[in-house]
């Protein structure tokens, strides 16, 4: 019994029942623009002369050995009919028949009974079955591929379809080698014989295509061919790489930094990474949204692809382009592989390297950078599950000797004491507030640096920045004092209170306080300060309850023991003052609010003014003493 789907002379051949299933998901389920159908056949057209040169490496026996290698788009107004034209291989009657056949065989029934028992994403599925070629069938009322192989005695053959039903295969005219793919456009699609259109589809998804790209019978290509990022660093001028990135942004200013790679292993990608100097000044980008340009063999793939780097990267603009990218049909979606994983991998450790080199060769500039970019590398630390000591080097902190400079962590412990085995930090709310803790009071005692941590992402960072080559890090309202040696003939003479006396006001102070706090007892690290608050033992650290804060607001805090200094005046003085004297309870309610504003943790500051003024009013003789 002959075969009646084995392609003859002219005959129309019916496509089977699932591939009018098929056609019918490639043309409405798979593609998000109709545009893509020439970004498509610009990629098989690219494809077929890079097969044609990997040829010709070995054999100069091919048709038409001098025709000049390129791709030309033609529009036929009158006709409604656009024309993409390659000089590459070419294809025989049966390889036309294999290739675009492909989808009235076995692959067609596959893929539909994939769709049908998978529960998970289409196009991953479709990326194992058919070629982007069909995406043409979105815009065509039908489709005539005419094709002539390299082979010297090869001879031309047409493949035609229209629509869902049938194909045909026959001899074609053609004398010269490549392909020609005629499109009969559908009504509504029409713009695409627009040239002005054409241009900017190209321009948009072919532009570094390797190949001159012609439209009509123009004899200059539209496309820029070169794609930078390919190019070795050593061939590439300063200023190509600033007028690249405001080409890609269309931001005025040079980039802050740059860095150009190129990778063999474990894949082949290239990339060029940019890092703007100033986000405001991207207000007329085309990038709408975080991701870079994703390409694969210098076609667009995703204008916005955010698997390539972390979200506290974000910032960063530029391409990347490999050659081992696996695609699915539509080239719309990269497919789950590992592919992608090692692309990220390779890109972030680049964006380090780069930062970290800036930081280096150039802290002025670097802190440019940590004024625009900071906050977000620390909210990188706090939500980083991979490694996130590969940021440390790259944070930058006030301190308290130098608080408007930048600090790194490396640059503190070059600065640190010989036998100093921790990094001291302040947490508090506002910088100004670390001028007036009482818990700096040691530290500026024995001159030890402390890092300034007022950001509102710090307790979330520092739940994972526990160390930095090997030294932890340790705030210093639980730090134990510096062991140095302060004290003076000064310290011996000043005054202070007897334990019966200091055992007395702290019973007062705990009647008056009440469950405001959770104990009252004197200080042994205080010197200029009255007062201070402090954690109880056991309670989380101060990180942790900010974070808790940050994240339920009806979280309540630990109810905090206030240390008294029994050298202070204020505290002698009050101890000295009859239980009875209404000045005792206007004085010890004012040194606990005063105690909670310096930590950051007064409820109602302004609530503080009455008593206040009444002080003032009793320290000025206005108010009669009881």
């Amino acid at each position: 019994m002959p075969d009646k789907t084995k392609p003859t002379e002219g005959q129309p051949l019916p496509f089977r029942a699932e591939t009018q299933q098929l056609l019918n998901i490639l043309i409405h389920s798979l593609y998000t623009e109709r545009e893509i159908f020439l970004r498509e056949l610009i990629s098989n057209a690219s494809d077929a002369l890079a097969r044609l040169d990997f040829i010709m490496l070995t054999n100069r026996d091919v048709h038409d050995p001098d025709l000049p290698p390129e791709i030309r788009i033609r529009i036929d107004k009158d006709a409604g009919v656009l024309i993409v034209e390659d000089t590459g291989d070419g294809m025989t009657r049966d390889e036309l028949a294999k290739n675009l056949g492909t989808i009235a065989h076995s692959g067609a029934k596959a893929f539909v009974d994939a769709t049908r028992g998978s529960q998970g994403n289409l196009t991953e599925i479709i990326g194992q079955f058919g070629e982007g070629f069909y995406a043409a069938f979105m815009v065509a009322d039908s489709i005539q591929v005419t094709s002539r192989s390299y082979r010297q005695e090869a001879q031309p053959a047409v493949w035609e379809a229209a629509g869902e039903d049938t194909y045909t295969l026959a001899p074609g005219d053609r004398e010269k080698r490549g392909t020609a793919v005629h499109i009969t456009l559908k009504e509504d699609a029409r713009e695409f014989l627009d040239e002005a259109r054409l241009r900017q589809v190209i321009k948009r998804h072919a532009d570094f295509i390797q190949y001159p790209i012609y439209i009509n019978d123009e004899e200059m290509p539209i496309n820029r061919q070169t794609a930078l990022w390919r190019l070795s660093p050593r061939e590439v001028e300063a200023e190509a790489y600033g007028e690249f990135y405001k080409q890609l942004t269309l931001d005025f200013n040079d980039p802050l930094t740059h860095a150009h790679m190129a990778v063999d292993a474990p894949v082949q990608m290239y990339a060029l990474l940019y890092v703007p100097a100033d986000p405001h000044n991207l207000v007329f980008s085309p990038r709408k949204e975080p991701g870079l340009k994703l390409y694969a063999r210098k076609v667009l793939i995703q204008d916005f692809c955010t698997d390539l780097l972390p979200p506290y990267f974000g910032f960063v603009q530029g391409v990347v382009d490999s050659e081992d990218l696996p695609l699915n049909v539509s080239r719309e979606m990269v497919q789950s592989s590992g592919v992608i994983a090692h692309l990220r991998r390779l890109v972030t450790g680049k964006v380090v390297e780069t930062l970290s080199n800036l930081g280096k060769s150039d802290p002025e500039k670097y802190g440019q950078f940590w004024q625009t970019y900071g906050s977000l590398l620390k909210e990188g630390v706090a939500i980083e599950q991979d490694g996130p000591e590969k940021l440390f080097p790259l944070l930058r902190f006030h301190t308290d000797k130098d608080p408007t400079g930048w600090t790194s962590l490396e640059d503190y412990l070059d600065r640190a004491k010989p036998d100093q085995k921790e990094i001291y930090y302040f947490l508090g709310e506002d910088p100004s507030a670390v001028r007036y803790s009482p818990h700096m009071e040691a530290f500026r005692s024995a001159e030890i640096d402390v890092l300034v941590l007022t950001d509102p992402v710090d307790p979330f960072m520092l739940m994972q920045l526990k160390a930095f080559q090997d030294r932890p890090l340790v705030n210093v309202a639980v730090a134990a004092p510096p062991e140095v040696e302060t004290k003076t003939a000064e310290d011996d003479a000043t005054p202070t209170l007897a334990q019966a006396d200091l055992a007395d006001l702290i019973a007062r102070f705990k009647t008056l306080l009440g469950e405001r706090v959770s104990a009252v007892r004197a200080a042994s690290r205080l010197s200029a300060s009255p007062a201070r608050l402090v954690d109880p033992e056991g309670a989380p650290e101060q990180s942790v309850q900010r974070v808790y804060q940050l994240i339920d607001k009806d979280f309540e805090l630990p109810k905090k023991v206030l240390e008294l200094n029994p050298k202070h005046p204020i505290i002698i003085r009050l101890a000295a003052l009859r239980p009875a004297d209404p000045k005792f309870d206007l004085a010890a309610e004012q040194l606990f609010e005063n105690a909670l504003l310096v930590e950051g943790l007064h409820p109602d500051p302004v609530s503080m003014v009455g008593r206040i003024q009444d002080l003032i009013a009793r320290a000025l003789g206005d108010v009669e003493e009881s």
